[in-house]
């Protein structure tokens, strides 16, 4: 969701209070709608400040994220470092009631001369952009290019003068005396629900705001203006007049709402309207309340975007596989007749002497029935009663070859299932397009992809590393995210005495606990075997169960697939994955 007007202030108001005056060491941009400015501060020191133009997910705010940059930065990006590289942050400033921040900078032009930039967030819906400005308010450059609006006019050009956005024609609850206020609401339709009405009558206010509103009014978020009486109309007035206290001091609450575990919607101010229906969280700063807000969302949103290729290219071998062993278990069934097929080779080859050429059919006695029943048997009248014979021992024969076959065949495809499920498991683990072009290696490397065509690029291997984790008692763990890394870990990066984890016949993360030699606590085991279980496709369930070996105990077999192994002496926990205990021992 976007952030509202008065969300976004508290954030300006929070991030004035710990950049001011910090100096801009670097500029990233991981993304397309996405900057990275990382900043030396005073206070603080260095951090990094994020920048998005994501129509989805508009927003700026500290991170302490990974956040993966491309090999090379684009155009938007080289432009910021040339004129904001060195810059001094002066203020973040909002622009009245609007979506929108504006960073000013003082930098050094090239002739050394003190200058100053601006650099402007626009937050609104469908409509974000990232625009950097001169001292004079000419735009330099901007990510997304605009031509002229008919409704505004506005033009978003390079060379052009920049214009905020119109506003929304409402009023402004941050400048309205209580006069004003109560006029507004007198005028006001009687039977409007009130969060409704407040929506409509003034500008900055989300929806949940004006639910919480009426709510601490009314005892109810959808009460009616004629059923507040008088006493209520006061109530809605005081908790609107209220925003106004909380903006001029500065004093915001950071809250989040979540349902079942999973993040809703947040706010600045303490949230009651759900009476217990969702968990509501107070946060200390909006920076970390946003970073996990977005974490989860955002991450699966670009793997999703980035990787739409592999998921189908994955997919539609998975859908062939899968239709070729249907119908080789249809042919593998029809072979379980195939003993019939001798018997009445048997019974044509004893009855050769009522037989003759040019026959359709032969009746004569089943002697393979305990009751002894005659039965017809089907024959072919350009063959001789031999041939007849014969051709039922070749399909008897051939039916028992392709039992053989067919259970190879079976077992090929099931693998070949089992591993594309690895794979579009990797697929979701990804973290970044590094992760992604590994396992599009990958999957050329093993025929599911055409390879690049050029010399260069098929010579040019894509190394990604895997996750790194800390155990509570200070050993190391790695985690795979693909199966090149899988095949890295354990058979050739760990030591024989180092402990392997992996789910029990559930496809997931090859996850190594490095001992150093030395016999690892029980916590760091346990640790461990919550990490396997939580980047596998278990990380919903409880009680998944992890097996876990030394690694001298885990082979390859010769021609398996990437990340496929075999072992043997193993122990099984139960554990249940825990997604907090990954965040708190990741090592960034």
């Amino acid at each position: 969701m976007p952030l509202d007007a008065l969300c976004l202030s508290g954030v300006i108001h929070e991030l004035n209070t710990s950049l001011a005056g910090a100096r801009v060491d670097k500029i990233y941009q991981p993304g397309r709608d996405e900057v990275v400015l990382a900043l030396r501060t005073q206070s603080a020191g260095n951090v990094r400040l994020l920048l998005s133009a994501n129509p989805a997910h508009p927003r700026l705010h500290l991170t302490t994220l990974p956040l993966e940059n491309p090999e090379k930065p684009p155009m938007f990006c080289m432009l910021l470092r040339k004129h904001l590289s060195g810059a001094r942050l002066l203020e973040l400033v909002q622009p009245p009631l609007e979506r929108a921040a504006v960073l000013r900078f003082e930098a050094l032009n090239e002739l050394g001369d003190r200058v100053e930039r601006r650099l402007v967030l626009e937050a609104i819906s469908h409509k974000t952009n990232l625009v950097l400005l001169d001292g004079d308010g000419r735009i330099l450059d901007c990510i997304r290019h605009t031509g002229g609006d008919v409704t505004t006019g506005r033009i978003l050009q390079p060379g052009m003068f920049y214009r905020l956005p119109p506003g929304v024609d409402k009023e402004n609850p941050l400048t309205a005396d209580r006069e004003r206020l109560e006029s507004l609401l007198s005028a006001a339709p009687e039977e409007a629900q009130a969060d409704k009405w407040l929506l409509d009558a003034f500008g900055g206010l989300s929806p949940l705001i004006c639910r919480e509103l009426v709510h601490q009014a009314a005892g109810a978020t959808d009460a009616r203006l004629h059923i507040l009486g008088p006493q209520g109309r006061t109530r809605l007035l005081d908790r609107l007049e209220g925003l106004k206290e909380i903006v001029a001091s500065g004093r915001y609450a950071p809250t989040m709402i979540s349902l079942e575990g999973r993040p809703k919607d947040f706010t600045f101010l303490p949230v009651g309207q759900y009476e217990g229906a969702a968990q509501v969280e107070s946060w200390p700063a909006f920076s970390p309340l946003l970073d996990a807000f977005f974490e989860q969302r955002e991450r699966q949103d670009r793997i999703k975007q980035r990787g739409q290729d592999l998921i189908k290219s994955v997919t539609n071998a998975w859908e062939r596989v899968k239709r070729k062993i249907a119908n080789q278990e249809k042919e593998l069934a029809a072979t379980k007749d195939r003993d019939r097929l001798r018997q009445l080779g048997d019974i044509l080859t004893s009855n050769f002497y009522q037989m003759e050429k040019g026959m359709a059919r032969l009746r004569a006695v089943d002697f393979y029935d305990p009751e002894g029943k005659e039965i017809d048997i089907k024959l072919d009248p350009l063959l001789t009663p031999q041939q007849n014979a014969a051709k039922y021992y070749k399909d008897y024969n051939r039916a028992k070859k392709a039992e053989e076959m067919l259970t190879i065949q079976l077992e090929k495809g099931r693998k070949e299932l089992d591993y594309l499920n690895s794979v579009l498991e990797n697929i979701s683990l990804a973290e970044g397009e590094r992760d992604l072009a590994e396992i599009r290696q990958e999957l050329a490397d093993t025929g599911y992809l055409r390879r690049p065509g050029k010399a260069r690029e098929r010579g040019k291997r894509v190394v990604s590393k895997p996750m790194e984790f800390m155990s509570t008692a200070g050993l190391r763990i790695s985690v795979g995210k693909n199966n090149s890394q899988n095949d890295l870990l354990t058979c050739k990066l760990a030591g024989k005495g180092d402990i392997w984890f992996h789910t029990q016949k559930i496809h997931g993360s090859h996850v190594i606990l490095w001992t150093g030699g030395e016999a690892p606590d029980l916590q760091s085991l346990n640790e461990a075997a919550i990490l396997a279980a939580w980047f596998s496709q278990a990380r919903e369930s409880s009680k998944v169960p992890v097996d876990y070996t030394p690694v001298r105990y885990v082979k390859k077999p010769g021609g398996a697939r990437p990340g496929m192994v075999i072992y043997t002496t193993y122990e099984t926990a139960q554990v249940t994955p825990d997604g907090e205990l990954a965040k708190r021992l990741r090592v960034k």
